[in-house]
């Protein structure tokens, strides 16, 4: 499994957006490699993190590996989200996309690409979500422990594409 990573969504989950120093934002995305790495290390598979270079990067993509994982800067004048619909394009069906942006969500799921939410993927690399069987649904109802009645409902393609990459994280 290959997950691509959308770096500074993944990052800013459940902050608000406060004025914060290019040294803390070094910490901060250092921290979040760290995790990664951590996460890597329980779940063998590939990362890449792509990070926005934007406004103040450099004039070609930049690329590093740190602990296994694999780090992009999007080159002056490319978005972090060009870099990861390339990279989704380029990669296929394969991939697992970790994002809350909805532009990003809709162009891997056209791709047959599984798309997994920011704050689920946090939840999951620090291990306070819910277990893979409870998040991937079961035939039981919220709350009541009652079998649900009639014809069985099959999920969609992408509710499956979902379930499985949540069984792999």
């Amino acid at each position: 499994m290959h997950l691509i990573i959308d770096g500074y969504n993944l990052l800013h989950v459940g902050r608000s957006p406060v004025q914060i120093t290019s040294e803390d934002f070094q910490l901060n995305r250092d921290r979040l490699i760290e995790g990664l790495a951590l996460y890597r290390q329980m779940r063998p598979c590939n990362i890449t993190v792509v990070f926005d270079g934007w406004q103040g990067g450099w004039s070609t993509e930049r690329k590093e590996r740190k602990r296994g994982v694999d780090i992009l800067f999007s080159r002056l004048g490319e978005t972090a989200d060009e870099v990861i619909r390339r990279l989704v394009k380029e990669k296929g069906s394969g991939v697992v996309v970790v994002t809350s942006d909805r532009e990003i969500s809709r162009y891997a799921e056209k791709l047959s690409v599984a798309v997994i939410s920011s704050d689920r993927f946090k939840e999951r690399m620090t291990g306070t979500g819910p277990s893979p069987e409870k998040d991937a649904g079961d035939s039981e109802e919220e709350g009541r422990g009652v079998k649900k009645r009639g014809p069985s409902r099959r999920p969609s393609k992408k509710e499956k594409r979902l379930q499985t990459a949540l069984k792999k994280l």
